[in-house]
């Protein structure tokens, strides 16, 4: 009768609430949006430069990190070295890297004063720039050049061993290997991995609020945020918004769609060891080892320069970051709740109802800032909005990692239910005894891993806080940025390095936990 109970014909009822509430918070501040926008009329010529922009930057970078991406993975495939692992690791290290800090670790390398024109000065050559649009596309390829380098390569030892087995026996060399293998591959991987790029960098903030500005570095995202807090237009900053959304859903769509399905059928799940007729000569080894150090370098060495010149900082950080640390922590962690509170259910109804799924999802059809400004024209009329800030940077952290938390979860949930479901239905396990002794434990590894990653993502973030802060009210994120703009680089290097061993150390430990947690 209890189970019954908390049962809406079939379905949980906590996964019904879960849904509700994200759906609540997406739809209801989109619907904000749409109501105060009234249109599209109020749109400046600034503006539609804006989205040109955000369309022109989002594809380049997007293509840029793919070309790139492609003879790194094609390298890390095909060479077997002492760490190759771990440097596959530590490639990926800047996916979780907050993006101010990242920003900072950029501008110590290539900015006025930075590394590169350090080294270009004595040589009479003129100082590069790391601002405008050049810097919002370097920033953009340090990000997702490891998210492209890892989904290609997943492409490349998803070809079945035996193919390259065959090639060999064939007499087939690297030219025909790509041809006949490679290119097949390619074709499938890449266009997904492009429009994942793309899509990343629709939403780009912090970059272009740092790096870029001006009438021809500025995306819509900043124009939204520019039209929030410089100007007050609350009809054109939800005007900016709705363009973003109609962007999002647009570019979503075509996502689902234009990945093409591999041919090359099943093997037998081994690993394709390198065949040294497929790798190539010399020549060919020369190039892989350029394109793994040079990738290495560019991906590393910019966080290595902001634990460099920030550790010795950290000491003698001013008074406001402590208490910004404080609150980065608690709202880290407090979203990482809430975060699984609201995956866990929708991952587990998601696997056999497609309304759960989508619930979910519904997150990546709107950024932060957009959240953000709907939550604040809602709030508006009753209360002071900034007394909302930490509330709402919660919120927003939170409903933005559930896409990434459910999408980790449905892999194992449905091994889960494939291999217990007969056994928990014979033993009469079933809702909270069930989740307790079975699903969480079960579970374990994988809810720790999209708790580490939760936390990773909100303890970097730097976008509603900066729609709704008073100036007293920050994160650490923020009180970073206030450092950089008051050219405090010292303080900044510290800070930055702060933020970057809490955010690591908060993604190690909840992964770790997961593990450790696991009955396996």
């Amino acid at each position: 009768m209890a189970t019954r109970l908390l049962q809406i014909r079939g379905t949980p009822i906590w996964a019904v609430l879960a849904g509700a509430a994200l759906a609540a918070l997406v739809l209801g501040t989109l619907a904000a949006v749409a109501l105060r926008a009234g249109g599209l009329t109020g749109l400046r010529e600034t503006d539609l430069a804006a989205i040109r922009f955000t369309l022109w930057q989002a594809a380049a970078s997007a293509l840029i990190s793919c070309a790139l991406a492609v003879p790194v993975a094609r390298a890390l495939h095909r060479r077997r070295f002492a760490g190759r692992g771990l440097l596959i690791s530590l490639l990926g290290a800047p996916f979780i890297l907050p993006v101010i800090v990242a920003v900072f670790g950029l501008i110590a390398v290539f900015g006025r004063r930075g590394l590169v024109n350090a080294a270009l000065a004595p040589l009479g050559i003129d100082p590069i720039s790391i601002y405008g649009a050049q810097g919002v596309i370097v920033a953009h390829v340090f990000f997702n050049l490891p998210l492209a380098t890892r989904m290609i390569l997943h492409g490349w030892e998803a070809i079945p061993a035996e193919r390259f087995r065959l090639a060999a026996t064939l007499g087939f060399g690297p030219a025909e290997v790509t041809r006949h293998l490679e290119r097949p591959m390619l074709r499938s991987v890449l266009p997904g991995a492009f429009l994942a790029i793309f899509l990343v960098c629709l939403t780009s903030f912090a970059v272009a609020l740092t790096l870029g500005g001006g009438p021809r570095a500025t995306t819509v995202e900043l124009a939204i945020y520019q039209a929030f807090r410089f100007d007050f237009d609350m009809g054109r900053a939800a005007s900016l918004a709705l363009v973003q959304v109609a962007i999002s859903v647009a570019a979503l769509l075509i996502a689902a769609r234009a990945t093409l399905p591999s041919s090359f059928g099943a093997g037998h799940d081994r690993r394709a060891a390198p065949i040294p007729q497929l790798s190539g000569g010399i020549g060919r080894a020369l190039f892989d080892a350029l394109a793994i150090g040079l990738a290495s370098a560019f991906l590393l060495f910019p966080i290595g320069t902001v634990f460099a010149r920030g550790l010795p900082a950290v000491a003698n950080l001013p008074e406001m970051v402590w208490p910004a640390t404080l609150t980065s922590l608690v709202i880290a962690l407090l979203s990482t709740v809430v975060t699984l509170a609201i995956a866990l259910p929708l991952a587990l109804v998601a696997t056999r109802q497609r309304w759960a799924e989508i619930a979910a999802m519904l997150p990546m059809t709107a950024s932060s800032l957009v959240m953000g400004t709907g939550a604040f024209l809602i709030a508006r009329p009753f209360v002071n909005p900034t007394s909302l800030a930490l509330p709402m940077v919660l919120l927003s952290n939170a409903a933005l990692s559930v896409p990434f938390a459910t999408r980790i979860l449905m892999p194992e949930i449905r091994t889960l239910q494939a291999d217990y479901d007969r056994l928990a239905a014979s033993l009469g396990l079933r809702g909270i005894a069930r989740l307790r002794l079975l699903t969480v434990p079960r579970l374990a590894r994988p809810l720790g891993f999209s708790a580490g990653l939760t936390a990773a993502f909100s303890m970097g973030d730097l976008g509603v806080i900066t729609l709704f802060s008073d100036g007293q009210t920050r994160t650490l994120p923020l009180a970073l940025f206030q450092l950089m703009g008051s050219y405090r680089m010292d303080q900044a290097a510290g800070a930055a390095s702060l933020l970057l061993i809490l955010t690591f150390a908060l993604f190690w430990a909840l992964d770790r936990a997961g593990h450790h947690a696991d009955p396996r």
